[in-house]
């Protein structure tokens, strides 16, 4: 898990670029799509393989975010990550995320003296932070206005 980690990098501009005209394209084709496993043909080889639709959304969402120049990797849901690597997922010291851990606010498992917290969790945790992080903005813009701050 620590290798696919430490794998992520940022695109570069050829990349964005590249990503952008590549996900308007396909895109505008997922639209069109009638069947649930279309054939896709790889142009430099001409082999035909189909694909699950639900990759190709994947895919779609992957390219985006590397037009937009944001770091990509894949982690199955599944997966298990040692507690420097859910730290990293989350961007905080690994000291915090066992805090978080101990105080149950993120489910894990021990084996032996080693806490393995599951991807799918991760996700849920940062999720709900960053949902709980805007409504704490949003009150404090509507006390800021409701006290005049925004008037002129």
């Amino acid at each position: 898990m620590k290798d696919i980690l430490e794998q992520v990098q940022k695109p570069s501009k050829n990349d964005q670029r590249l990503a952008l005209a590549s996900y308007d394209a396909l895109s505008s084709v997922l639209d069109q799509l009638k069947s649930e496993n279309p054939e896709i043909e790889i142009a430099e080889t001409e082999e035909k393989i189909k694909i699950p639709v639900r990759a190709l959304k994947l895919l779609a969402s992957i390219l985006r975010a590397l037009s937009e120049g944001h770091p990509v990797s894949i982690i199955a849901n599944a997966a298990e990550l040692t507690t420097q690597a859910a730290a990293e997922m989350i961007g905080c010291s690994r000291p915090h995320l066992v805090k978080l851990l101990e105080e149950g606010r993120i489910p894990f498992t021990k084996i032996g003296r080693h806490r393995r917290i599951r991807a799918e969790d991760m996700i849920k945790y940062r999720n709900q932070f960053k949902a709980d992080q805007k409504a704490l903005l949003v009150d404090l813009m509507k006390e800021d206005e409701e006290s005049g701050l925004y008037d002129s």
